[in-house]
């Protein structure tokens, strides 16, 4: 019985540890076409697309995006953390503080822009 119920609390605390530890992070795919443009976020260079922004900023955070590629126009855009409900961190604020309500949004899973080529 003892140990039943052990395993009990342990399944519970492990549950628990990822719902909260996975209800803060965030995360999209930034695909372009064509593919292979540098991607700067807040002015900072990050990598190439295709890209995978992972972040534990709060709802309403916003990212300023930069896309260039040679022989394109520069596109700039602007994601912000209300696309998508997330229900992790709405139910550890029910459970535990309402503070982690401040991550009960997150991104769509996919970004997708469409470089326009410069004009010859």
């Amino acid at each position: 019985m003892k140990k039943n119920r052990t395993s009990i609390w342990l399944t519970i605390i492990v549950s628990l540890s990822v719902l909260i530890l996975s209800g803060c992070t965030s995360m999209t795919q930034i695909q372009t076409v064509p593919s292979g443009a540098k991607i700067y976020i807040n002015d900072e260079y990050c990598g190439v697309t295709p890209f995978t922004l992972v972040d534990n900023k709060i709802v309403g955070s916003t990212s300023y995006i930069r896309l260039e590629k040679e022989g394109y126009k520069p596109l700039n855009t602007v994601i912000t953390k209300t696309e998508e409900f997330d229900a992790g961190p709405v139910v550890c604020g029910c459970l535990f503080s309402p503070v982690w309500w401040l991550w009960g949004m997150k991104y769509k899973p996919m970004h997708f822009y469409e470089l326009v080529p410069l004009e010859n």
